[in-house]
């Protein structure tokens, strides 16, 4: 497929999962009569809990729940590829992992990225403290999955300040790449734009970074923005604030024009092993 449209949605998700999934299915509606063909969903898009322990209540298990079934049903419905944002899927040590599961437009899961590095940090100017190794396992395996659109490759929020996960997923040929994500409002500030059109510039390739965007019940502040990147960094559409949806068109012809005239990733000395 030469063209297509993809679709960030944006959510202020809270710790009610049947009220977020509602809100998701409207936005993924929302996309898909906007021509969208590839949607991705924020990080915790199902849940934005009161304490960090609540994802372990809704965790499910890997290929059965009620969350995973509505992305395959919502993927099927509205005839899209879906990325859906991060859900916790029971781990092996009373912990869960940050499952990031792609659907095809039949509903037919085709992939799974576990969010490798986890937000353990105190962020600066602020009281904020997180500890996502507490209630999640880490996932090890970096994952680019095969589209009629390109090859799309999967990461989570704090992943992207990680540039050797990209360049690994560019070795095998990514076009597309998700970043589900729920940036605290001080980080984001500071340095989402930055890193995610840096990723775009040098893995030469359009980034979809759909993003927390508001305030949530407990207490915490993301900070939205979510946008769809070219590959030359240009922001092709974002959304400040708020819930909605951001689309702009996946081009091969300008994505094959850019890498043919600055072909950086041929130049590339150092692979990853």
């Amino acid at each position: 497929m030469r063209k297509a449209t993809l679709a960030a949605i944006q959510m202020a998700s809270s710790p009610n999962v049947s009220g977020n999934l509602l809100e998701a299915g409207r936005l993924i509606e929302t996309a898909a009569k906007q021509g969208a063909k590839l949607v991705v969903l924020p990080e915790n898009f199902a849940l934005m809990g009161v304490n960090e322990t609540d994802k372990l209540d809704i965790a499910e298990s890997d290929g059965n729940g009620p969350i995973q079934e509505f992305l395959s049903k919502t993927a099927e419905r509205h005839k899209v590829w879906l990325v859906g944002g991060t859900m916790p899927i029971r781990g092996v040590s009373g912990k869960a992992r940050a499952a990031c599961l792609v659907f095809d437009d039949k509903g037919h899961r085709v992939g799974r990225y576990d969010k490798i590095h986890l937000f353990d940090v105190s962020v600066p100017g602020t009281e904020e403290s997180y500890q996502e190794s507490s209630t999640i396992e880490a996932g090890e395996d970096a994952l680019v999955v095969d589209t009629p659109f390109g090859r799309l490759g999967l990461s989570v929020c704090y992943d992207i300040r990680f540039p050797e996960l990209y360049r690994q997923m560019s070795s095998v040929g990514m076009d597309i790449l998700a970043v589900p994500s729920a940036f605290t409002a001080r980080t984001g500030a500071a340095h989402w734009e930055i890193l995610v059109r840096a990723r775009s510039v040098e893995n030469l390739c359009y980034t979809i970074a759909a993003n927390q965007g508001g305030f949530h019940i407990n207490g915490r502040e993301t900070y939205g923005h979510s946008m769809i990147v070219d590959p030359w960094g240009a922001v092709l559409a974002s959304l400040s604030q708020g819930s909605g949806v951001v689309t702009a068109d996946f081009d091969r012809d300008r994505l094959a024009k850019v890498r043919a005239a600055f072909p950086a990733l041929e130049h590339t000395k150092l692979t990853c092993r």
